[in-house]
């Protein structure tokens, strides 16, 4: 399994390093394609159904029963079943967002896609009443937000002004937060961060793969960003960046085991061997991607 993993991530940062250094519509089309798998994983995450129930749910669930009827009608509420046309209006709609990127247009027109997918969806609910319960278009919803539309963050850093160098801040916040985690966790981990959740994470990990982030962020910054971007003191905003974004990775990671232990299953997909799917190997990139663009406008003056 060792062996499996380390040629997988080989072959992930040999291609991310071409989509990212290519840029443009090379990149726009790689994350095309990841957006579409990850929709994809999602909406069967969310039709396996098997969901574990919480302790306190399990000691009262002989007590309040729902009858064999209302029981179909609450699980398919809940978000779980077959999608039908939810996932196709997803599916176009995620092409319909990155073609409104690379045509350049306004974040006004960004809204009018996500306004036009949730109105589709909601249309499909009402045309196939009682088919499609509204947790489903809840479910296919925020789906389409948490895949495709996050997704696209990376190619809207990868745009900005020095963006070549500019959207590894999003892997540095994310990945390398991972490792440092992982390695302080091993050595100093002792106090579990969420002892249900995911119970061999620990607090010393957390917080080692947050300064582990900044602390590649600061020679980031010092011997790279600071040539790019003269006069700003990029070694204190890189470290700064990718702390912030270190954090919030770590939420989304969590987050994502979250939604699988809802569900009751161990992994998103097959795609990648010894990783899982998609969103098992980007779940945290996805959570950063749209932190470190905003961060990078709002801290460094772009000329």
């Amino acid at each position: 399994m060792f062996w499996i993993r380390l040629r997988s991530s080989v072959i992930l940062v040999i291609a991310a390093l071409f989509l990212l250094l290519m840029g443009g519509w090379v990149l726009a089309a790689g994350l095309f394609v990841l957006s579409l798998v990850a929709f994809w994983e999602l909406m069967r995450a969310a039709s396996a159904g098997g969901q574990e129930q919480s302790p306190a749910k399990e000691q009262t669930a002989g007590k309040g029963k729902a009858s064999e009827q209302g029981k179909s009608v609450e699980g398919t509420s809940l978000g779980r079943g077959r999608f039908g046309p939810l996932m196709w209006i997803g599916l176009i709609g995620t092409a319909a967002w990155y073609a409104a990127l690379l045509l350049g247009a306004q974040p006004v027109y960004w809204f009018g896609v996500l306004g036009l997918v949730f109105l589709g969806m909601m249309a499909a609910y009402v045309i196939t009443f009682p088919a499609l319960q509204a947790g489903q278009v809840m479910t296919a919803f925020f789906s389409f937000f948490y895949g495709p539309v996050l997704f696209s963050f990376i190619w809207l850093t990868r745009e900005l002004p020095g963006g070549v160098y500019m959207v590894w801040l999003i892997f540095i916040s994310s990945w390398i937060c991972d490792t440092c985690a992982y390695l302080s966790g091993m050595a100093l981990g002792k106090h579990k961060l969420t002892p249900v959740l995911s119970p061999k994470k620990s607090v010393e990990g957390a917080v080692g793969g947050v300064l582990g982030s900044a602390l590649v962020g600061v020679l980031f910054g010092y011997f790279l960003l600071n040539r790019i971007f003269a006069g700003q003191n990029m070694t204190w905003i890189s470290a700064l960046i990718c702390g912030a974004g270190a954090v919030i990775s770590q939420i989304g990671d969590l987050a994502a085991s979250g939604i699988k232990r809802n569900h009751g299953i161990k992994d998103y997909g097959k795609l990648i061997p010894g990783h899982g799917g998609v969103m098992d190997r980007f779940d945290s990139v996805l959570f950063t991607a749209p932190i470190i663009y905003y961060l990078a406008i709002l801290l460094i003056r772009f000329e």
